[in-house]
């Protein structure tokens, strides 16, 4: 069985990060072990508090699986704070942790800050150099281009500027763009490629950012190539937002069934 770690925060509500990310590994046949930067104190209408671990914990817990039980690719979530973010690149490198998907978490579903503003730079210096696949969602994107992004030829763009700063492979998520359509972009360095789904209307959209590079991470390890396992990681998401348009958790942004696929019928 292969491996998959998440360094990632903890979502007590259990629709996105750490819990999210384990569901994932297990829906898609892969083993998850975990690495947590922060519990948050959280539910789908909001986040009530965070509160971050120590770097030199979060670097213990990376020691702990990368001696014992390796890791055949790794995905990082909401890493809250420059330090946590220098400690996580730095064990990265140390002990070789490849392939690495990045989710450039700043904010919650609810709109709640999940990354300093100070650390940001340290995710762009740090992170995306070494990251085989990053995937950000429009504002993330326009933190990391440094421009507003409103159709599809500023996606191209942003995807130029972001792979520029060291990242193979960036997809660049246009859930937030208008239309019937939910069009996903991906871009290599060469080649662009656009993911089209249509756009499944529910509520429980909680937790969305962290399946699909948790998806990406898991078919990476299990020997994609980067674009089939976007590919793949669409189809996922898709195929669970339909099977949970019906699923009332909560009353905010309510959490998809990560396990749907396997439990019908």
């Amino acid at each position: 069985m292969k491996r998959v770690m998440t360094i990632a925060g903890s979502d007590s509500g259990g629709g996105a990060g750490i819990q999210a990310d384990l569901k994932t590994f297990a829906a898609l046949g892969t083993y998850g072990t975990s690495a947590i930067t922060a519990l948050t104190a959280q539910n789908t209408r909001g986040v009530l508090g965070v509160s971050a671990m120590s770097p030199e914990f979060v670097a213990l817990q990376i020691d702990a699986i990368a001696v014992d039980i390796g890791a055949d690719a790794v995905k990082t979530g909401m890493l809250a704070n420059r330090g946590i973010i220098e400690a996580v690149a730095a064990k990265i490198i140390e002990h070789g942790l490849r392939p690495l998907v990045v989710d450039p978490v700043m904010l919650a579903k609810s709109g709640d800050p999940l990354l300093e503003p100070q650390a940001r730079d340290a995710l762009m210096e740090r992170l995306l150099p070494i990251a085989t696949v990053v995937t950000p969602n429009l504002p993330e994107a326009e933190v990391l281009c440094g421009f507003p992004i409103r159709d599809l030829d500023d996606m191209r763009r942003a995807a130029r500027a972001i792979h520029a700063r060291g990242p193979r492979v960036i997809v660049v998520k246009g859930g937030h763009l208008q239309g019937s359509d939910s069009t996903d972009l991906f871009f290599d360095g060469e080649r662009f490629e656009e993911l089209s789904g249509p756009r499944v209307e529910t509520r429980n959209t909680h937790g969305t950012g962290c399946t699909f590079a948790s998806a990406v991470a898991a078919r990476l390890a299990r020997g994609d190539s980067a674009w089939d396992a976007v590919r793949a990681a669409k189809r996922y998401v898709t195929d669970i937002l339909v099977a949970s348009a019906g699923l009332s958790i909560g009353s905010g942004h309510g959490p998809m069934n990560h396990l749907a696929l396997l439990t019908r019928g």
